[in-house]
């Protein structure tokens, strides 16, 4: 009986207690990764420089062989107008992918897709009725619209419970969508037009003086979100101005291939040659420093760019040495020509000259300790 009693009194006051939760092991004790200014600007900035890689490679590889190819296979045309069309997906790209760096979830990602191209001005209305779709609109707004719908997306979304599906589209494509098309588009339109401005200032200066500010601008300008083609086409950059803008841009992508080459795989390390150095845009954007080896080479092969009338065209001058764009349309400018000699030349300055210039710069800088290969790593390979 006492032990009855015991018993009953232990199980009495087992039941008073309150109880423990059960653990559950699937779940995750790591706290939140907190997000500030300068990881949300960095991860927008990535998914922009993916966005690049996805919609401009085919078109910067294949589009000037292709368009050689055309008079005598008319069939290809299609091909080129695919790989053109691609091009214009880059604003719905940059959203899509925007939003995977914050790991949205399938509907989260998809309206800040659409508010990316609502906000990129990619489609202008058409006064007949409908949309006209050209180019790849702005670049830089695409990713300011696409930022201010994730916002929406990761802070309203969750709120809104089992109505998201139904609310979150209309709230982002209304107010981050809104926001691209009526307020950040015009300013930053006139922003790249202040900045065309400017750059086409250099071009009253005597051509090497110019040739040097043009390849040191155009080389800033491709690493940053900001679209070259976009600053060239509407300026209509041409002539000498144009060619050594498009050498900036040639010395930016070897400047990173040769800095990145120990921190990168080799065909990571090529992407920037074969494709756009934008790949790299975070990595400049986030340590400017990264920039010292590619202003240094590009201010002397600007010069002497400029010294040798290197000519270019509004299209070529943002492209670089990707698909052979900038050598091949020099080779086609005014007073050149595919001569043996003027072959020899191109190569030497979109070529030789920008490698040995990349690989003396880093090496000396690496030495200064100003900057390290994992500098240039690219963190989404």
């Amino acid at each position: 009986m006492k032990d009855d009693a015991i018993m009953t009194s232990a199980a009495t006051n087992a039941a008073k207690e309150p109880q423990q939760p059960v653990a559950n092991p699937d779940a995750t004790t790591t706290p939140p990764e907190r997000e500030t200014v300068g990881s949300f600007i960095m991860k927008v900035l990535n998914g922009i420089s993916i966005a690049v890689v996805v919609a401009l490679v085919p078109q910067a590889l294949l589009g000037e062989l292709l368009k050689a190819l055309v008079p005598h296979f008319p069939s290809l045309q299609t091909f080129l107008s695919l790989i053109a069309l691609s091009a214009t997906m880059l604003p719905a790209i940059i959203g899509f992918l925007v939003g995977m760096q914050f790991k949205l979830n399938p509907i989260q990602n998809a309206t800040v897709a659409v508010a990316s191209v609502l906000g990129s001005g990619v489609a202008q209305v058409d006064p007949n009725g409908g949309f006209h779709l050209q180019g790849t609109g702005l670049v830089i707004n695409a990713g300011l619209t696409a930022g201010i719908g994730v916002l929406i997306a990761k802070y309203i979304g969750p709120k809104l419970g089992q109505y998201m599906v139904l609310f979150l589209p209309m709230i982002v494509v209304v107010v981050a969508g809104g926001i691209g098309w009526i307020i950040t588009y015009p300013a930053v339109k006139v922003f790249s037009v202040w900045l065309g401005e400017v750059i086409v200032g250099a071009t009253n200066l005597q051509p090497i003086l110019m040739g040097m500010i043009m390849a040191v601008v155009f080389a800033f300008l491709i690493l940053s979100p900001i679209s070259t083609v976009g600053i060239a086409t509407a300026i209509f950059l041409s002539g000498i101005a144009s060619g050594t803008a498009n050498l900036g841009c040639v010395c930016a992508a070897f400047g990173v291939c040769v800095a990145g080459w120990r921190a990168n795989p080799v065909a990571a390390s090529l992407l920037p040659v074969i494709g756009s150095p934008k790949v790299h845009m975070a990595n400049i954007m986030g340590r400017p420093l990264n920039f010292l080896p590619i202003l240094c080479s590009s201010a002397i092969v600007g010069a002497i760019g400029g010294w040798l009338g290197i000519a270019g065209t509004p299209i070529s001058a943002g492209f670089g040495i990707s698909g052979l764009v900038g050598p091949v349309t020099a080779l086609n400018a005014e007073g050149w020509g595919w001569s043996f000699g003027n072959i020899l030349i191109i190569i030497g300055i979109f070529v030789v000259l920008p490698l040995l210039c990349s690989i003396v710069f880093v090496r000396i800088f690496q030495r200064a300790g100003l900057i390290r290969p994992d500098h240039y790593r690219l963190s989404f390979i």
